[in-house]
């Protein structure tokens, strides 16, 4: 039998209504002996329907989720919705206060910790929660990402693959339904620990997404997620399409496992070639890293392992080896 969460929250989940508070998650730093780390949440619910938790901030330094999820939270009303609707804003609350990708608590990548562990570190004690506690309350999952401080990518939705036929299918019409310029099949590289992995794995039909770059706010990717949210919503019937929305054509590519990605081969400071979106070849110059420090040592290229559509590149010029640099996506059809 699994343990239970230390988490605690004064939230009523089948409640009709809307509901903002938070999930208290008891911390004991050196500068409070009985605190907690306070992560907020809100539930909003009419009536029955299919219940759909959203998460933005599994990623600190991601902040487009986060704000679509605090626009809803504020501006939604529950008439406005068919079922229930669960949504944490900023999950990993110590990396979104910070600004990081990882928890400053305890160093920790959110997105490498599922299922979690009630006894483990603050990290891991949020996944726990999330895949324990409100996996099993759920129909669907939206995990809203952006590029972060470190990837500079095209505006996407992202499947999770899964061998279940019949789940795969529901995935590919909810991700479809987002309606991003780009729709990206991606396993990261067999991955087991991200929250979308887990979510599959527990039935639930997953949504990605990969939206902004360089750790700001895009306007663009704003526009992009919130109309995607909404195209999901609508589609899962928990509330009616925008009266403006009308359909495009996404992009589908896969990530070819391994060939997909480029890493730099060296530390230094990366001038890339080619701008996302671009057309590349396999074996082509993907860019160079440059030893400023050392001007008459030749600059080291790293090349393209798989010939496609160049999905995302490195945003800071500064990289250590093995620092992914680029990702590429190869066409699957069109959406």
């Amino acid at each position: 039998m699994p343990s239970a969460s230390p988490i605690f929250t004064d939230i009523d989940f089948d409640r009709d209504g809307k509901q903002v508070s938070t999930l208290n998650l008891p911390h004991s730093p050196h500068e409070d002996a009985w605190g907690v780390m306070p992560i907020p949440i809100a539930v909003i619910k009419n009536g029955s329907g299919p219940t759909v938790l959203m998460e933005g901030g599994n990623h600190g330094d991601e902040y487009e989720g986060p704000i679509i999820l605090g626009r809803m939270i504020r501006e939604l009303d529950a008439a406005e919705i068919q079922g229930r609707l669960i949504l944490l804003p900023a999950v990993n609350t110590p990396a979104v206060v910070a600004g990081r990708r990882t928890s400053p608590v305890d160093g920790l990548n959110f997105n490498r910790t599922f299922p979690g562990n009630p006894r483990g570190s603050m990290t891991g004690q949020i996944a726990h929660y999330v895949h324990d506690v409100l996996f099993p309350m759920a129909d669907a999952f939206l995990d809203l990402h952006s590029g972060g401080s470190s990837l500079d990518i095209l505006p996407s939705a992202i499947v999770e693959p899964t061998p279940d036929a019949g789940l795969a299918d529901k995935i590919m019409k909810a991700v479809l339904a987002f309606d991003a310029p780009y729709t990206v099949i991606l396993d990261n590289l067999g991955e087991p620990r991200t929250a979308t992995a887990s979510a599959v794995r527990a039935g639930l039909i997953t949504v990605g997404t990969e939206l902004g770059r360089g750790g700001a706010v895009s306007i663009d990717a704003l526009r992009v997620g919130e109309r995607g949210v909404r195209n999901v919503l609508a589609h899962l019937g928990v509330m009616e399409a925008a009266p403006d929305a009308t359909r495009s054509e996404s992009r589908v590519v896969q990530v070819p496992g391994a060939a997909g990605y480029v890493y730099a081969p060296a530390a230094g400071v990366f001038e890339p070639f080619d701008e996302k979106g671009a057309t590349v070849e396999e074996g082509a110059q993907a860019g160079v890293v440059h030893f400023l420090d050392d001007p008459a040592r030749p600059p080291v290229p790293a090349h393209y392992r798989s010939a496609g559509l160049l999905i995302s590149r490195r945003q800071p010029g500064h990289v250590e080896r093995g620092n992914c640099v680029a990702v590429i996506g190869v066409d699957c059809g069109d959406g």
